[in-house]
Formats: C-alpha cells, sequence, structure tokens
C-alpha cells in the first residue's frame, strides 16, 4: 500500500509543473517610513596643507574664517597681512543613519571650496554637521584621506590622478544629537514599496496577514500599513515581517539609453504579430588617378584625369521575420539577433513597432 501511494505521489508530481517565479524578501523591496537617513552639512576649514590651500586674496571667506578662528583662540590677526596658502576652507558633509546614539562614529565627507589644489595631507578642524532643521547633529574633526596623487614640475607640467580636492574621514563625526525617532512607542507602521505596484502591494499584504491575521492592509500600490500582534513588539514583528517572501509584479517597460545604445527589456513584454525586415544599403565611390599620355608629335600635354566607381551593395542575410502574436520577450531577443541587428538598430524597431502598436509595453528613453 505504501509503495503506491509513493508512486501515485511520484506520478503527481511529475504532472503539475514546478513553479518558477522568483521572489523577494519584503525588507528589499519595501523601506519602513521613518527609519531612514540624515543629510549633515557643515563649513570648516582645513589646516596643515603643504601650500595647497586657498589664496586668501581670491577666497575672502578663507580669510573671514581664519580670523574668526583665531579670535575665539584668543589671537587678534584681523591688522595683520596673513598670506598663508596652508588652510582651505571646505564643505563637510555626512549621513546620520538611523537610531544612531550620542557617541557613535560616522563617515564625513571633506569637499574645497576655494581655490585650493589639494586637501592632501590635511587635518579638519572642529566643524559642527547640522540638519536640514537647523540643529546640530554630530561633530567632526580629524585627518583628511584623498586617495588623489598629483605632481607639478618646475616648468609648470603637472599629472593629477583621482580628485586632490575632495577627500573623507573615516569615522570623522562624532553623533551629539539622536534624532527622536521612537520605534517601540509606535503602534502602527508603514511600509513603503520602492516600485510602487498595486499587485505587489496587494501580496506583500496577504504574505504577511498568512503568518500575522489581519495585521497588514494595502492602502494603495505604494503604501502598507502594519500594526503588530500584541504578544510581540514593533522591532520584533519588523524583523519577521521584512524576511517575508514575496513574487514581485513589474510592468512591461523598455527602458532605451540612445546616448550609450543599451535596452533593457522586462519580462512582461510583448509583442503582437508583425513582420520586421532590417537591412542596409552601402554606397561606395573610389576614385583612381588616371594618367592621360597625348599622342608623340601632338603638342597635348600629360595630365592627371580622376576615374570614378561607384558601387552600391546590401547586407546579405537580411530578410523580412514575422514575430508571432504574444510573443515572450525570449523570442522576441532571438528573432531580432537572427536579423543581425545592432542595439542601435535594434532601439529603432522597437520603436517602431511600438509606433506600430505592436508592441504591448511602454517605452521609456532616457
Amino acid at each position: 500500500m505504501q509503495k503506491l501511494l509513493s508512486a501515485a505521489l511520484a506520478a503527481v508530481l511529475l504532472v503539475i509543473p514546478a513553479v518558477g517565479w522568483t521572489q523577494s524578501r519584503i525588507k528589499d523591496i519595501a523601506a519602513i517610513e521613518g527609519v531612514r537617513t540624515n543629510q549633515l552639512v557643515g563649513y570648516g576649514l582645513v589646516v596643515g596643507l603643504n601650500g595647497t590651500g586657498d589664496s586668501l586674496r581670491n577666497s575672502p571667506f578663507t580669510r573671514q574664517s581664519l580670523e574668526g578662528m583665531m579670535e575665539r583662540l584668543g589671537v587678534n590677526i584681523r591688522d595683520a597681512n596673513p598670506n598663508t596658502k596652508n588652510l582651505a576652507a571646505v564643505m563637510v558633509t555626512a549621513e546620520l543613519p538611523a537610531f544612531a546614539t550620542p557617541g557613535a562614529r560616522i563617515d564625513v565627507n571633506v569637499s574645497a571650496l576655494g581655490d585650493a589644489k589639494s586637501l592632501q595631507g590635511g587635518t579638519l578642524v572642529v566643524t559642527s554637521l547640522q540638519g536640514a532643521d537647523g540643529q546640530v547633529y554630530a561633530v567632526a574633526q580629524g585627518s583628511i584621506q584623498t586617495g588623489a596623487v598629483s605632481g607639478q614640475g618646475a616648468s609648470g607640467s603637472s599629472v593629477t590622478r583621482g580628485v586632490p580636492t575632495a577627500g573623507r574621514i573615516a569615522s570623522g563625526a562624532t553623533v551629539e544629537l539622536e534624532t527622536g525617532f521612537s520605534l517601540d512607542q509606535m503602534h502602527e507602521l508603514r511600509l513603503t514599496l520602492r516600485n510602487p505596484d498595486f499587485t505587489t502591494a496587494q501580496r506583500v499584504a496577504a504574505a504577511v496577514n498568512a503568518v500575522y491575521p489581519n495585521s497588514a492592509l494595502a492602502e494603495n500600490g505604494s503604501v502598507i500599513a502594519l500594526r503588530p500582534p500584541v504578544q510581540l513588539g514593533m522591532a520584533g514583528f519588523i524583523s519577521r515581517v521584512e524576511n517575508l517572501p514575496v513574487q514581485v509584479d513589474m510592468p512591461a517597460r523598455v527602458i532605451v539609453d540612445e546616448v550609450n545604445g543599451v535596452i533593457v527589456m522586462g519580462e512582461n513584454v510583448r509583442v503582437s504579430t508583425v513582420a520586421i525586415a532590417q537591412g542596409n544599403l552601402t554606397v561606395s565611390v573610389q576614385e583612381t588617378p588616371f594618367v592621360s599620355q597625348p599622342a608623340p608629335f601632338s603638342g597635348g600635354e600629360t595630365t592627371v584625369v580622376p576615374e570614378s566607381e561607384v558601387t552600391i551593395e546590401e547586407e546579405l542575410g537580411r530578410e523580412i521575420r514575422i514575430v508571432e502574436g504574444s510573443t515572450s520577450l525570449q523570442t522576441l531577443v532571438n528573432g531580432l539577433n537572427a536579423l543581425g541587428v545592432t542595439p542601435r538598430d535594434m532601439i529603432s524597431i522597437l520603436q517602431a513597432i511600438k509606433a506600430a502598436g505592436a508592441l504591448q509595453a511602454d517605452i521609456e528613453v532616457m
């Protein structure tokens, strides 16, 4: 009896085709509303440059910053005429991660503002980094690493590899203030799809409700509202939800980059029955010089007469191909490759198919 059941089960498995859909985790296709990075920006000075900094005559903001910094340190140089080229005014940028706490270290990027030649070997002086609300969230300071190499000869020739006027300080800023986002105090959370789609939003809600009934609701094609069960906290609920697999749906779309000759087509692109012909005529004109020699004692002159030869060649292997209705992406690509078309020719063919109403997809030209 057991052998018969095993044989019957094997027969059923052979009859039912395996589903080959690819699935993605929810964390890879959606973002949690409110859980994001925050951009920080600040203005500071870089000191210790080897004569490659700003010219104080051409960069008045650098001079004013130097005077203000020295005054805070108890030195008055406003009546002096400093002519140093060992410092540069810079913009400092950073990204504050979600849930960053005071004392955490983050990386910062440093970019020159004036006419500095290089920031290599410089040190950023204490710089406050502000958010969009004007509050100081971090303080940056440290040695700059540019990763660039530059050299200049006495005759004025120079060589540069990389960008010496921009650098990075690894773990160069200390977080001083939290963003104030309290996840544990929230009773409802919203997921935002990175590629809005009504079908995908409904599938995400269904996948969550299959494990945690009545916990998810798709509000529209982009937002899915989540409410955790009583026995789970918000963080624990998210950690389970974000790993659930979901089949992602995507519209039929063709992306065309005419500059670089790149075409990207989704798997849902379909083509109705259409005939395609592609071929090129090559017209070549060849000029061959011909020397005209006069007859003896005729009194004529020897001249060079151009002789032209015009030929027209048509590339072989070009023929009309019929693409059947409801053709898949693979069949379409195989048919176009059989015509021997280049990517740039394929762009023109796809646009012509779309104009004929046979391409069931949107074409987006970049």
